[in-house]
């Protein structure tokens, strides 16, 4: 799978994000290994639950741009990064994610789908989808305001505002702040508990908790991932893009 390794132990799959010269920056070919991992893991009995994790300094930066800019999603049925969220979102596995250093992006927004969500006291976590002239995906316009109150999510979301470790645990978005180093085993001794529980149980309990807002995070994630289309055809995303391969700060008084 290249920058994305699958590894199992014994119910659990690790599914770890290995790109680290890049901190863990997705590209396209990244998102569908990721999809296909999750999507394999949701069909093979033999595996109870997943863990999600980035190697090196980063959970992950967030989208490759320069991949991103090579590969739009215009013309694509379904965008690799939305096969990605989809699957997760869809996981009817517990997914039990360990975020440590940069959490950019899909890197914060997918944790909302993810059952137990575990930090190290390093991580920064930050959504600056309204700076590239989008808007956020993985239905976390409506999950996040669901969580943490609408003006909370609106400063996390309109201003970008990087958010840390403990004031993500304040505001309910990870279960812990840990030691680094014991960020890895944290997450896979729950991952390992979990995987222990009555499975039928287990994931009753699950599907019974994400009934209630089914049919609106359906909606968010349809209409997110137009609009983000649509956006990238817009003179703010150019300008933004543009910026960002010339290294200089955007311009956007003139639209």
């Amino acid at each position: 799978m290249g920058h994305i390794e699958a590894e199992r132990d014994g119910a659990v799959l690790r599914i770890a994000i290995n790109r680290p010269e890049k901190k863990n920056a997705l590209t396209a070919d990244m998102y569908d290994a990721l999809a296909e991992a999750v999507e394999t893991a949701e069909t093979d009995a033999a595996l109870r639950v997943l863990l999600l994790c980035g190697k090196g300094e980063a959970f992950t930066a967030g989208n490759d741009l320069e991949d991103f800019m090579r590969k739009p999603w215009k013309g694509q049925a379904v965008p690799p990064a939305v096969r990605f969220i989809r699957a997760v979102a869809g996981a009817k596995k517990p997914i039990v994610a360990a975020v440590h250093g940069l959490a950019v992006g899909v890197g914060t927004t997918i944790l909302l789908h993810c059952d137990l969500v575990y930090a190290a006291e390093d991580t920064r976590f930050m959504m600056p989808f309204i700076n590239l002239g989008i808007v956020p995906e993985a239905a976390s316009t409506v999950l996040l305001p669901l969580l943490i109150g609408p003006q909370r999510a609106a400063e996390l979301f309109l201003l970008g505002a990087p958010l840390t470790a403990q004031r993500a645990y304040e505001m309910g978005l990870v279960n812990a702040v840990l030691a680094r180093d014991a960020l890895l085993s944290t997450a896979a001794g729950a991952a390992q508990e979990l995987a222990q529980r009555p499975r039928g149980a287990v994931l009753a309990c699950k599907e019974l908790m994400k009934r209630t807002y089914r049919a609106e995070v359906e909606r968010a994630l349809t209409q997110e991932v137009e609009i983000v289309a649509e956006r990238l055809d817009s003179p703010e995303t150019r300008e933004a893009l543009s910026a960002f391969l010339e290294k200089r700060k955007p311009d956007f008084s003139k639209f």
